[in-house]
């Protein structure tokens, strides 16, 4: 019995235990799970509707690899219930994918993509990433130009992230690999929020971009601060447990380990490592942590869901700290909802916005730090990095 099959048994447990009606997506993510038999999603997908309410049309995404995703499987897929793809093309250069450490090459990835956008039309998301070791903008820019009127509706950027212990890490802080610089990747990620924007793409969130009306069902519920449940080795999840008269959501995190994750979930029923019972400051936190991230910001009947007490006016609208950003026109807040200026101008025609990071990180931090949410040392920290980072883009604008 595969990792699958226990996930199904944890489901089993999970979803007695949340307070919620019923299930609006399901994902089936991290690894590589167009390795399962389409077989045992089906089986999955069966104990979840057998277990709460699955709507006809609820998004059930797969992520899948191309070399594990030949046209055969993807349509036996499509018959076990699955009715969105992901596909991690991650980049149309091969040298890139062999360092990234992938098992696939660009054509098996444009072939893997032509197959999906025919099963799934307007249901194909791809991921792609930039900011990788010897690239370029010029690189970068025509590699998306040629992937573009190729893909399908959706698409997600992400800029690559070091992770400790992995050969690419290694050798970049040996100095084997050159990365480009933080200029060149806050230009790589602009430029591309150009090129689809005129394709007809609509930036709905940072890392995401959607036409014809594509956004993805399941990441907007943790966007938005809806609950979730995680199952299998290292899944997280976000819910309120029924019982005791609880109203507070928990943080769920599963066993990391597989093998130990398979038998606890034998001899409990699931896998869960740690709970933690979030405080309405810790909610808050996220909705806005997250609810900023959107395009769409954070509207007054959305925090109230979750701060009834307080309206977001009450919190920040007499703060000097949010006066001050709105003053330098990083913040927008009025009677309707909150919102970074960055968001405002995704879009829309717009100038550079550089560096990337630090335009949308200083005031959501900021409005972070106003709450109180991290202890006076880190906001110390925090508040100097960030003024420091900040005072280096407007001398860099002056200059320039």
């Amino acid at each position: 019995m595969g990792q699958f099959h226990f996930a199904g048994l944890e489901w089993q447990q999970l979803s007695n235990e949340v307070w919620g009606n019923g299930i609006t997506s399901v994902f089936f993510g991290g690894g590589t799970p167009s390795m399962a038999s389409p077989l045992t999603i089906g089986d999955i997908l069966d104990t979840v509707s057998q277990c709460t309410h699955l709507a006809e049309g609820t998004e059930i995404t797969l992520e899948a690899n191309p070399t594990s995703a030949d046209a055969s499987r993807l349509a036996e897929f499509q018959r076990a219930g699955v009715n969105r793809l992901s596909i991690g093309v991650q980049s149309l250069n091969d040298a890139d994918l062999k360092l990234l450490g992938r098992n696939h090459t660009a054509l098996e990835a444009l072939r893997t993509l032509e197959e999906a956008k025919r099963l799934f039309p307007g249901h194909t998301s791809i991921d792609l990433i930039f900011g990788l070791p010897g690239q370029t903008v010029t690189s970068w820019v025509q590699s998306l130009q040629k992937l573009l009127p190729l893909c399908d509706d959706h698409v997600s950027l992400y800029q690559l992230t070091l992770e400790r212990g992995t050969s690419l890490f290694t050798q970049v802080h040996q100095g084997y690999l050159p990365m480009p610089d933080m200029d060149a990747v806050a230009e790589m990620y602009d430029c591309a929020r150009h090129i689809l924007r005129d394709t007809g793409f609509h930036q709905y969130e940072v890392s995401n971009f959607a036409r014809n009306g594509a956004l993805s069902a399941h990441n907007l519920s943790y966007w938005q601060g809806s609950q979730y449940i995680g199952l299998g080795p290292g899944a997280h999840g976000r819910f309120v447990p029924w019982g005791d008269a609880k109203i507070q959501q928990e943080a769920r995190i599963q066993t990391l380990e597989p093998d130990i994750w398979m038998k606890e979930v034998l001899a409990f029923g699931h896998g869960t490592r740690k709970r933690t019972a979030l405080s309405e400051l810790d909610r808050l936190e996220e909705v806005l942590m997250l609810g900023l991230r959107m395009d769409v910001g954070i509207s007054h009947q959305h925090w109230l869901r979750f701060s009834p007490t307080f309206s977001l006016w009450n919190v920040f609208g007499e703060s000097e700290e949010v006066k001050e950003l709105k003053k330098q026109d990083l913040l927008f807040l009025d009677n309707s909802y909150l919102n970074l200026i960055f968001n405002l101008h995704l879009n829309v025609a717009f100038a550079p916005l550089h560096p990337v990071n630090w335009l949308g990180l200083l005031p959501t931090m900021t409005l972070v730090l106003h709450m109180g949410l991290v202890t006076a040392d880190v906001r110390s920290e925090l508040l100097d990095l960030h003024y420091l980072a900040y005072c280096q883009y407007l001398e860099k604008q002056v200059i320039e």
